[in-house]
């Protein structure tokens, strides 16, 4: 089970969001199991992820409580990998970003020879996460799909609200949260980098695709303007 199940978006903002994960079995192979996965952050870095993520501790973006609220617009924006590599420090789930489909099956390629003993997981459309596997010739062992959102969904938010708030899966990118920055960029308060970098830092498994929050506020300010 994964919480990236429920990503909301359509068919074309979503092609490109692929998260990768890497999973130990708690009693079954969790036992040295840090220096594996600390391995697969480090092999991921090699095919520019868009992010990594550590469950245990957080992503390559993150808050900092010696700041104020001021300085985080101004701060440095580049994701920190090494700090999330280094941070590994217990058996958890770990997992990296990207926003393109090669580097995926180049990723997942060298993952085949690394040969970690390790549950690998791509949440991804399951026709994209079926191409991945067809590119780099390895069967699918299984699949999970979301069904959806179901019930009073007139009481939800609106498309745009919902594609930003669902990429945490923990919810810590509130509705009210995302439709701030959504109208910040429309007012041309914030540029949608800077938001995206904002509701990166949130985003305390990591699995936060920037990539795609970019499109879909910029996708916000054209149709206002």
């Amino acid at each position: 089970m994964t919480n990236t199940l429920h990503r909301y978006g359509n068919e074309r903002n979503l092609s490109n969001d692929f998260i990768v994960f890497a999973i130990p079995c708690r009693g079954y192979n969790d036992k040295d199991s840090v220096p594996k996965l600390k391995r697969f952050l480090r092999t991921a870095t090699k095919y520019n992820p868009v992010n990594l993520g550590d469950g245990s501790h957080g992503g390559a973006y993150r808050p900092s409580k010696n700041l104020n609220p001021t300085a985080h617009w101004s701060r440095k924006s580049e994701p920190d990998f090494e700090t999330v590599i280094e941070g590994v420090n217990t058996p958890t789930t770990v997992a990296a970003v990207f926003d393109n489909i090669q580097a995926v099956e180049e990723f997942v390629t060298e993952l085949q020879k690394e040969d970690l003993g390790l549950s690998i997981n791509i949440s991804a459309l399951i026709d994209r996460a079926q191409e991945c596997c067809d590119g780099v010739g390895i069967a699918r062992h299984s699949v999970e799909y979301s069904l959806g959102f179901m019930g009073q969904t007139d009481r939800l938010a609106d498309r745009q609200v919902m594609e930003l708030s669902t990429m945490c899966g923990h919810g810590m990118i509130s509705f009210n949260f995302a439709r701030k920055m959504i109208d910040w960029v429309k007012e041309g308060r914030r540029t949608p980098e800077q938001a995206c970098n904002y509701f990166s830092r949130f985003c305390s498994c990591g699995i936060f695709n920037p990539t795609r929050a970019k499109e879909i506020l910029e996708e916000a300010r054209r149709r206002n303007s």
